[in-house]
């Protein structure tokens, strides 16, 4: 069993309520990599922000989860290297067993997300319960869902998605005990998020059911999942390079700067960091098609990231300075 506070991590408890109160959301990124993970830490860094470093079932099979949690481990002692010891949470993205969570809290992980959201509704609150008692035991948050985003993104997919239904929050979040709670109010996984035209203008986030869940929860913490913008300038570069993105969209930015003043205090974003790592990966093997050493072009790519990152911490979820 490794407690993630030997390693120097946080659960999400106390920076979400500031958040809250700070009217800001916090970062949670997710990461394959090493490239990735500097990336995050030097951004949050240089912003002073605190961050939520993610890691998908398919992450951690794809890294290793011995790698890790040395990696998380690396990452304290790197930011405190690098000169500000900034709040850090490791936090499971979309976990769908009990077993995978109980496997991530003995394994370092400050926070789990158990996402029941494809079960029936009482299976949901049962399979969520179930984590957060022995989460809790370890004093590991617990993230809960209520509603179906659409999109594929790693190993989540769902064709349709459904909106979440704020006459039952009340009741879940008092039977399962969880700490936040992801919903569902147009957001999607993935770089095509809306299938629209050229010209069309993205289909509004439903702040309606936002206001009328934080109604019936006040002060509960909110996470909005498949928050990536999509930019389009990184969109162009990567289709100028070779890439095939057509009619990649995501949710304006402007849309997530007011959920992030709102009870939405983690917002989650993958999808344009992948995009902005292939976009310079791209431009680097296009523009000399003679290279192959890997630092040559994941540099680049690390360096086009960490800006994109500190773009979104800066003028969208606000947190920059709030450790």
């Amino acid at each position: 069993m490794l407690h993630y506070q030997k390693i120097g991590l946080v659960n999400s408890r106390e920076i979400f309520k500031k958040a809250m109160s700070g009217k800001y959301a916090i970062p949670a990124f997710n990461f394959n990599n090493l490239e990735q993970l500097q990336a995050i830490i030097i951004a949050s860094v240089e912003t002073k922000s605190p961050v939520i470093l993610q890691v998908s079932n398919g992450a951690r099979k794809y890294a290793n989860q011995t790698l890790l949690k040395n990696l998380a481990k690396g990452t304290v002692e790197y930011a405190h290297e690098l000169g500000c010891d900034i709040p850090i949470v490791l936090h499971l993205d979309h976990g769908d067993t009990f077993e995978l969570c109980k496997s991530c809290v003995e394994t370092g992980f400050s926070s789990v997300m158990i996402d029941g959201s494809h079960h029936s509704y009482e299976e949901n609150i049962k399979l969520t319960r179930q984590v957060v008692e022995y989460a809790h035991k370890y004093d590991v948050t617990v993230e809960g869902e209520l509603g179906v985003l659409a999109g594929i993104e790693d190993e989540v997919s769902a064709k349709h998605h459904t909106y979440t239904r704020p006459e039952e929050v009340e009741d879940f979040v008092e039977r399962t005990g969880v700490d936040s709670l992801a919903i569902s109010i147009g957001t999607s996984h993935g770089a095509f998020k809306f299938k629209v035209k050229q010209g069309e203008a993205i289909p509004p986030l439903r702040f309606d059911i936002l206001e009328e869940i934080e109604k019936r929860i006040p002060g509960f913490p909110i996470v909005l999942h498949g928050a990536s913008s999509v930019p389009q300038d990184i969109v162009s570069e990567i289709n100028k390079y070779g890439g095939k993105l057509e009619n990649a969209a995501g949710i304006p930015e402007n849309q997530l700067r007011k959920a992030a003043e709102s009870a939405v205090c983690k917002i989650n974003i993958d999808s344009d960091g992948r995009l902005a790592m292939t976009a310079a990966v791209r431009k680097v093997l296009y523009e000399q098609a003679e290279e192959f050493d890997p630092r040559k072009y994941l540099g680049p790519a690390r360096d086009k990231l960490k800006e994109l990152y500190k773009h979104k911490i800066i003028n969208v979820l606000g947190s920059a300075g709030k450790i």
